[in-house]
C-alpha cells in the first residue's frame, strides 16, 4: 500500500464498515462499487487489517485509518504481514489478462476448503469482479451459496449491474463516491508539489479518481490531457446542443475508428465524455457541483437546450459501449453504435 493509500471522502462506507465491526455483524460477502481509483481496494485491505489486528479494537482501528493524512500505522504481526502483502490468509484475485478465469476461482475453492493458517478472519479480495467470465461467475456463486467459516469475500467493481444478479443478491452492497474536487486538489498540491492552477485542472480531468489524477501527474503532460478532452467534446459537438446530428455520418464513423485504434486512451476518453454529460445534468439542479468547472459556459449552454431525459440517454449510450467493451464485443462496431446513438438522441 503506497503512501497515498488513504481512505478519502468515503464517510458513509467507513461508517457502515465500522458499524459491522462494532456489532460483530460482518456478512460473508461484501461488494464495493464505484469508479476506479477512489479507494475500494485500499478500504478492503484496511478492513482485512481491522478484522485481524492483534493490538487494537477493530472499530477504533478502522475509524483511525480514516483520519486525514497519515492514518493509523499498526506494527502488530498481523497488520505488518497484511500491509506487506505477505499474509497467507489475505488472498487477492485480479484479472489475468482481460478476465478473471474459472481456473482462478477453482483454485480459490481449493484454498477455502481448508481452515485459515493463522488469521482470525480470512479475507478474499476479488478486484475488478466485473471481469469474471461466465464460468468464473458461476463457480464463485457456489462459494457464496456455501460460504466457508472464518472467511469474508470482498468484491470490487465499477457497477453492480456488470455482475450476475445471483451474486449481487448474496452480497452486502456498499457504494463508494468519487473523491471531491477539493480533496484531489489538496493532495496534488500538498503531496505532489503541483501549483494550484495545474492541480485544479488535473482534479477536474480526473473525475473523482485519485489514481487517475496521480497518473496524469506522472505522465508530466497536462496539456495532452486538456487537449484530449477538448478534442472529444468538439468532434462530437457536445458543447453545441443538437449539432452532432448535423455531422456527416462518415465523420462520425471516422471518429469511432480513430477511438478504436487508440485502446490505451479509450477508457479515459469514454469517462471524459460521460463526465461532461453528467455535468450537464448536475448543472440543472446543483451547478456548484459540476466537475468540469473550466467548461461551465459550455455546460450551461447545453443544459438550457436539452432535457434531463435526453442527456441521460446519451450517458446510457456511453455506458452501454463501456459494458460491451468489457465483454469483448467488437470494438469498432461498439463505438460506431455509440456515436450514432449520441447523434440520434440529440434529436429527441
Amino acid at each position: 500500500m503506497s503512501k497515498f493509500a488513504l481512505i478519502i471522502d468515503q464517510k458513509k462506507p467507513v461508517q457502515l464498515l465500522t458499524s459491522l465491526l462494532r456489532h460483530d455483524t460482518i456478512p460473508n460477502a461484501l461488494l464495493f462499487t464505484g469508479v476506479e481509483g477512489i479507494g475500494k481496494y485500499t478500504t478492503a485491505m484496511m478492513f482485512a487489517m481491522a478484522c485481524n489486528c492483534l493490538s487494537k479494537d477493530p472499530w477504533i482501528f478502522f475509524q483511525s485509518a480514516n483520519q486525514a493524512t497519515k492514518g493509523l500505522i499498526c506494527y502488530c504481526k498481523a497488520c505488518v504481514k497484511i500491509r506487506s502483502g505477505n499474509h497467507p490468509d489475505i488472498i487477492h484475485i485480479k484479472p489475468s489478462g482481460a478476465y478473471i478465469k474459472v481456473g482462478q476461482i477453482r483454485s480459490l475453492q481449493d484454498v477455502l476448503a481448508m481452515k485459515p493458517y493463522e488469521a482470525r478472519m480470512r479475507v478474499v479480495i476479488i478486484s475488478d469482479a466485473q471481469a469474471m467470465n461466465p464460468s468464473a461467475g458461476n463457480a464463485l456463486l457456489k462459494v457464496l451459496e456455501e460460504p466457508p467459516d472464518q472467511t469474508i469475500l470482498i468484491m470490487t467493481a465499477i457497477q453492480s449491474s456488470d455482475l450476475l444478479p445471483t451474486i449481487i443478491s448474496r452480497c452486502q452492497h456498499i457504494r463508494f463516491s468519487p473523491i471531491s474536487h477539493k480533496s484531489l486538489e489538496d493532495i496534488l498540491v500538498d503531496k505532489k508539489g503541483l501549483d494550484y492552477d495545474d492541480a485544479k485542472i488535473i482534479a477536474t480531468l480526473a473525475s473523482g479518481s485519485l489514481s487517475k489524477a496521480l497518473s496524469m501527474v506522472e505522465s508530466k503532460n497536462l496539456i495532452k490531457w486538456v487537449n484530449r478532452r477538448s478534442w472529444l467534446i468538439n468532434i462530437l459537438s457536445l458543447d453545441i446542443a443538437g449539432q452532432i446530428s448535423t455531422k456527416p455520418v462518415v465523420s462520425l464513423l471516422a471518429f469511432a475508428a480513430e477511438l478504436s485504434k487508440n485502446k490505451e486512451i479509450l477508457q479515459d476518453a469514454l469517462e471524459m465524455i460521460k463526465s461532461w454529460l453528467r455535468d450537464v445534468v448536475v448543472y440543472k439542479s446543483c451547478p456548484e457541483k459540476i466537475i468540469n468547472r473550466d467548461l461551465v459556459d459550455n455546460i450551461q449552454n447545453v443544459a438550457q437546450k436539452l432535457t434531463v431525459e435526453q442527456i441521460i440517454e446519451k450517458i446510457e449510450a456511453v455506458r452501454t459501449a463501456q459494458k460491451g467493451i468489457r465483454a469483448s464485443a467488437n470494438l469498432r462496431l461498439t463505438l460506431e453504435a455509440m456515436v450514432m446513438q449520441l447523434a440520434h438522441e440529440s434529436q429527441t
